[in-house]
């Protein structure tokens, strides 16, 4: 059913940003703090990433192309976001124009969708990897690599823009309420005041394409445990699952999915639609930035080397 809007038609309305209601304002710069500490972790993290690896040939390997696409989708991400919920709890800026609500929507579900499909890519080089280590060199190559990672980015680039497209001829009011720390899908669909059954059920088919990967990841790893396993030596068990633990951000990832869709469709208060969608939006860039800077040996050695070039990292190299 569709509500009155009080906005002209002329004039393009403007987003408010609510935040998080129930926070005392006593507790904004407490809040400010911690979200520009973990946005720093991301941002600092992913970068070294993205050097150590470029600048360290003996990482230039398939596992690593994909782990610097999914680098470089958690700072885009991030640099999506976190500055406008920085600026709303430092200084109280709670304001979007139009244009800067749907682009911050747009590139804010295109980088998620974009890294689903890396994390499924990358769970496929580390079962063709250890399954069939014999055909990794034919099958990964690097016109295969550079293949899947830009049908990665395109595909995601170009799913949310049918939705995107099809809100910009909803109507709002002059000034938008959104309860929330930044312009996402749902929550500006609902603060619309025109008719949102196409566009929930858009979003919903777009939650679908980006979930079902889920099963084939699942599947991957469910060969890759299984192959594992049948290798005799303790020593290359352990080898086989450290080169897969980047991957535990399929679970993350998947799992911060899942909070933000509980968060919407539970009868929960307000302030936990908000905080799962947040969840969702620095959980697995955090945890990319963390485990890959402190428990990947090989970056770790890569750092090292860049850092004191005579160090004793210089000896890192990967197997595939």
């Amino acid at each position: 059913m569709e509500a009155t809007c009080n906005g002209s038609k002329d004039s393009s309305p403007v987003f408010y940003l609510v935040g998080i209601p129930s926070l005392l304002e006593s507790f904004f710069l407490l809040v400010f703090l911690i979200f520009l500490l973990i946005s720093l972790l991301i941002l600092v993290g992913n970068e070294l990433i993205l050097v150590s690896v470029v600048a360290e040939p003996s990482l230039h390997k398939p596992t690593y192309f994909f782990l610097i696409n999914l680098s470089a989708l958690d700072i885009l991400s991030t640099t999506t976001t976190v500055p406008k919920m920085l600026s709303l709890f430092l200084l109280e800026d709670h304001y979007l124009s139009f244009p800067a609500c749907f682009l911050q929507m747009y590139l804010f579900h295109s980088f998620s969708c974009s890294e689903a499909f890396v994390l499924v890519v990358m769970a496929c080089d580390r079962y063709v990897a250890i399954c069939r280590p014999l055909h990794y060199p034919v099958l990964m190559t690097p016109q295969t690599n550079a293949a899947l990672g830009a049908s990665a980015w395109l595909t995601a680039l170009l799913l949310p823009i049918p939705a995107v497209v099809q809100m910009l001829h909803m109507a709002f009011d002059n000034t938008v309420h959104i309860c929330h720390c930044f312009c996402d899908h749902l929550v500006v669909v609902q603060a619309s005041c025109s008719d949102t059954t196409s566009q929930t059920f858009m979003g919903f088919c777009i939650a679908l394409v980006v979930s079902l990967p889920l099963l084939l990841v699942l599947l991957s790893y469910a060969h890759i445990l299984a192959s594992v396993l049948l290798i005799s030596s303790r020593k290359g068990r352990s080898k086989a699952f450290s080169t897969c633990s980047s991957h535990l951000l399929v679970g993350t990832y998947y799992s911060s999915i899942a909070i933000a869709y509980v968060a919407y469709r539970a009868d929960l208060p307000l302030d936990f639609h908000i905080m799962g969608n947040v969840v969702h939006a620095i959980l697995a860039p955090i945890l990319n930035a963390l485990i890959n800077t402190l428990r990947n040996k090989d970056v770790k050695a890569a750092i090292t080397k860049m850092a004191c070039p005579q160090g004793p990292g210089n000896s890192g190299t990967l197997n595939p």
